[in-house]
């Protein structure tokens, strides 16, 4: 007996199994919806409603600003550029600035109305461990291992609160959840801005979730993710995304520049980040890299400019934050 390879059968026999798939799809994605997840990524880009409490849908971060003297020069360049600064961040770690630097950043900072993010110092790659350089082993990231690093990076927070600032930058969950504790029962201060790591990105909706009630106030996403697939996170979550426009080589070195309409669009509220391609990990800083980290700083400033300019040509609605907004993490200097 031959095949009835008829267009009708054949439609049938190619279609079974993909009717079945689709009604176990659909199983799982009702049950993603029980939990406030979206079902799917947003294919269709549809737009977000959602804002930063001041009404803006995005923000300018300027990462790697390594200490007062790289601070000073990347407000020098942006002056230059007329480009506004909501946040700069820094890698090395609180723990790698003597306490009158973390003071005068505090300062800078609180003088200017900019957020000032200082990355927890402590972490695996600077631990005494051999995982985090082996080639598998670095899936552990810049976790804390162990309750003795725990507790160095908590101090290390402590520290720089006590010093002025109000933004950090973690990359271990757990860490993240005892911060939020602490805060929670006044061990830190409530304002405290929680940012997490692009080391430890949320890479769907129910992570980000997690993210969202662990106490993170701000997230970082991989670097890679499509426009499609930041609006599935957008519609799980209200926290700010935070997404490189510039990756760094080593997170992939893609140059985003004409996504960000879109980006905004879908993912609002976001921070806009400018790392550099062609440029050396200078993690972790200091005098001896000072001058090749304010180049760098500065060129970041100046891909800012370009990234403000190509918004002006193709989104010219997109809704900038105003400077200064309460809920930035700016420094309180006493």
């Amino acid at each position: 007996m031959g095949y009835d390879l008829s267009p009708t059968s054949r439609a049938e026999v190619l279609n079974l199994p993909l009717i079945i798939m689709e009604s176990l799809m659909k199983k799982t994605q009702q049950f993603l919806a029980t939990l406030k997840l979206p079902a799917e990524d947003n294919h269709a880009l549809k737009p977000t409603a959602k804002r930063f409490k001041d009404g803006g849908q995005y923000r300018i971060e300027i990462p790697s600003v390594e200490g007062p003297r790289v601070f000073r020069e990347v407000l020098e360049a942006a002056k230059a550029h007329k480009v506004p600064i909501h946040r700069v961040s820094q890698g090395s770690g609180a723990m790698l600035l003597t306490t009158d630097e973390v003071r005068e950043m505090a300062k800078i900072g609180h003088d200017e109305g900019i957020e000032v993010c200082l990355f927890v110092g402590p972490r695996s790659t600077f631990d005494t461990g051999a995982q985090t350089a082996s080639t598998a082993g670095k899936v552990i990231g810049l976790q804390h291992r162990g309750a003795d690093q725990l507790v160095y990076a908590i101090e290390d927070v402590r520290r720089a609160c006590d010093l002025g600032i109000r933004s950090i930058l973690p990359a271990d969950l757990g860490l993240i959840w005892v911060l939020d504790a602490m805060k929670q029962q006044g061990e830190l201060p409530k304002n405290l801005v929680i940012k997490s790591s692009v080391t430890l990105p949320a890479a769907n909706p129910a992570t980000a979730v997690i993210f969202e009630q662990c106490g993170v106030s701000t997230m970082n996403i991989p670097t890679d993710l499509s426009p499609a697939q930041m609006g599935a996170i957008r519609e799980a979550v209200d926290i700010p995304i935070d997404i490189y426009i510039e990756v760094p080589d080593n997170f992939g070195g893609f140059i985003r520049y004409y996504e960000m309409p879109k980006i905004i669009s879908v993912a609002a509220p976001v921070y806009f980040k400018f790392g550099l391609r062609n440029s050396p990990d200078i993690y972790p800083s200091g005098l001896h890299l000072e001058d090749l980290a304010v180049k760098m700083g500065r060129e970041r400033v100046r891909r800012a400019r370009i990234a403000l300019d190509l918004l002006a040509e193709y989104a010219p609605d997109a809704k900038m934050s105003p400077l200064g907004s309460k809920d930035l993490g700016i420094p309180e200097v006493g």
